[in-house]
């Protein structure tokens, strides 16, 4: 069995997503496909009308594509700050010439950095943690760190992987609000999601997988509805 096997779709510009399936059904495979970490053996990816397909999760970073991940990954010893600060590409600072050519440019761009990072830390509700070792903060507040350093490259369509995992109730709303807001501003959402009372409620369309491939695409009331659907969830409820 092929982890992704064909799998054809289109997300609608505007739209929240929701991409459901058990545990095994290609959804974080698929992610990795659409975002550089894997290369597909057939098939392409398209970004805005552009083929993207094998691009490295840099220059992806770079086009307006950013993804979070199921299990955030920030420098524990660096500051929540720092986190967010380290994220825009391409800065000078990155070069081996840089500090010693261009240290005016980089400490101008430094402060255009730390400037937006501060206000992205606000947006997403951790401007009291800025100086705090992103290591040493709850789960939840690192959800929401790993939003706002996709934030600093101002994507146009954001790949959440179970955003609301292990994350309390209150941060969980605060997370989820923080995405309807971000999407009423016009930011697409992939989300993949196993609870299913979020994907009903915030999701449209709804998508789901199984085994590799998509076996269905609607609404969140035509997949209450789907047969087949609910045939496999109840077979993985049944298996765990």
């Amino acid at each position: 069995m092929k982890a992704v096997d064909a799998v054809s779709l289109r997300v609608r510009r505007g739209s929240m997503t929701g991409l459901i399936g058990p545990n095994g059904a290609g959804k974080s495979t698929l992610f990795n496909l659409m975002t550089g970490a894997l290369k597909p053996d057939a098939g392409s990816v398209h970004l805005d009308g552009q083929d993207a397909t094998g691009l490295p999760p840099n220059q992806l970073f770079a086009l307006g594509l950013g993804r979070t991940f199921q299990i955030p990954r920030p420098f524990a010893r660096m500051s929540v700050l720092e986190n967010v600060m380290l994220a825009p590409p391409g800065q000078t600072g990155e070069t081996v010439a840089g500090p010693f050519l261009r240290s005016a440019r980089m400490h101008d761009e430094e402060r255009r950095i730390r400037s937006k990072a501060l206000e992205v830390l606000d947006f997403v509700t951790l401007s009291a943690l800025a100086d705090h070792p992103a290591g040493q903060i709850s789960g939840g507040q690192m959800k929401l760190l790993e939003l706002a350093r996709v934030l600093m490259g101002d994507p146009k369509l954001i790949l959440l992987d179970e955003p609301a995992a292990g994350v309390n109730p209150v941060l969980t709303e605060t997370l989820i609000g923080k995405i309807q807001e971000l999407n009423r501003q016009g930011t697409t959402f992939v989300i993949i999601e196993h609870d299913m009372d979020f994907v009903m409620r915030h999701c449209d369309p709804v998508i789901a997988l199984a085994e590799g491939r998509v076996i269905f695409e609607g609404t969140s009331d035509e997949a209450l509805a789907n047969p087949m659907l609910l045939d496999a969830y109840l077979g993985a409820t049944a298996d765990e």
